[in-house]
């Protein structure tokens, strides 16, 4: 859910560089980009939990893990610019509908996987050791409790 906000941020800077408007179909792109975002991160997510339960340690599971799914990130990204490509660049009939949503996507994608490859796992880092400083508190409470 982190990389949302950057995704939208992403689709206004791209649809502002480009003079283009947003519009319904742009909108609809942004939508689309949401289920995008999403799944990278939840790739990411999803492989540092897998090493974490291979006993990796925090930092070490967060950097094999990027190491690992930024190949599969950027394969998802870029398959989908370039999809979306000709259709931001298209000039034809109709193009005026069309086009604002390849421009959201573009952009949206762009900004969210730089984001996802580094703030995702900085704020699961965060998350993590608050949840473990929270059980480390909890247990010396009910420890001192039984003495």
């Amino acid at each position: 859910m982190v990389s949302i906000p950057f995704a939208f941020t992403g689709v206004i800077l791209g649809l502002l560089i480009t003079g283009t408007s947003l519009n319904i179909i742009a909108a609809l792109g942004a939508i689309m980009l949401v289920g995008i975002v999403v799944k990278n991160a939840i790739v990411l997510i999803d492989f540092t939990n897998l090493m974490r339960d291979r006993n990796y340690e925090l930092d070490e599971a967060i950097k094999r893990a990027g190491r690992s799914r930024l190949r599969p990130v950027l394969m998802t990204t870029a398959t989908t610019i370039l999809g979306m490509l000709p259709l931001a660049l298209s000039t034809g009939e109709g193009s005026e509908i069309w086009s604002p949503m390849g421009v959201a996507v573009i952009g949206g994608l762009t900004l969210s996987t730089l984001v996802t490859m580094v703030i995702v796992p900085v704020v699961y880092r965060v998350v993590v050791r608050r949840s473990e400083s929270r059980k480390s508190k909890e247990t010396e409470e009910l420890e001192f409790m039984e003495a």
